[in-house]
C-alpha cells in the first residue's frame, strides 16, 4: 500500500519544493498559521483524553457494578 499514490516518490528535494512554496504563499502569515494548527492539535489531543477518560470510568464502573456470585 502506498501512502502517498499521488507523491510516488517523495524526497528531501521535494519536500524542500513544497516548504519554499508554503512559505510564497503564507509568508508572513506562516507563524500566525502554524500557531493555529498547534492549537488544534492540543485542543484535539484534549478531546481524545476526554473520551478515553470516559471510556475508562464507564469499564471501571462497570467491573464494580458486578457483585461476586456466592458459591453453592
Amino acid at each position: 500500500m502506498m501512502p502517498f499514490a499521488f507523491l510516488p516518490n517523495l524526497g528531501a528535494t521535494e519536500l524542500m519544493v513544497v516548504a519554499f512554496v508554503s512559505l510564497l504563499i503564507f509568508g508572513n502569515r506562516l507563524p500566525s498559521v502554524m500557531r493555529s494548527l498547534g492549537k488544534s492539535v492540543t485542543e484535539f489531543k484534549k478531546g481524545v483524553a476526554g473520551i478515553e477518560e470516559d471510556i475508562d470510568t464507564a469499564v471501571t464502573a462497570d467491573s464494580s457494578k458486578k457483585t461476586p456470585t456466592p458459591e453453592v
